[in-house]
């Protein structure tokens, strides 16, 4: 069973037209309307979205700072407990 498009407007009527003619009538109107209003709005979400990544972006780099500190100290205590093993970036050996 198609759908047709007529399907859609068979039980409007003459309320559908005059609000079909009253929407064609007054988009000119309210388009500009539309566009003064969104415009700040629209402006306000990207500085919104702005201000949130530059925040999480100085957030997640101080994690990344505390985690580094956290390997460097555990690389620490792992060659003062165990004066054989030397871990270094990219590189990993045993000394006899």
């Amino acid at each position: 069973m198609a759908l047709k498009v007529g399907d859609f407007f068979e039980d409007l009527g003459i309320p559908g037209v005059a609000a079909g003619v009253g929407a064609i009538v007054l988009t000119p109107l309210l388009i500009p309307a539309v566009a003064k209003v969104g415009k700040p709005v629209a402006k306000a979400v990207l500085k919104g979205g702005i201000v949130a990544y530059e925040k999480s972006r100085s957030t997640f780099a101080e994690a990344g700072e505390a985690i580094e500190d956290m390997i460097a100290e555990v690389k620490a205590e792992l060659a003062e407990d165990n004066g054989r093993v030397s871990i270094e970036p990219g590189e990993t050996s045993v000394e006899s």
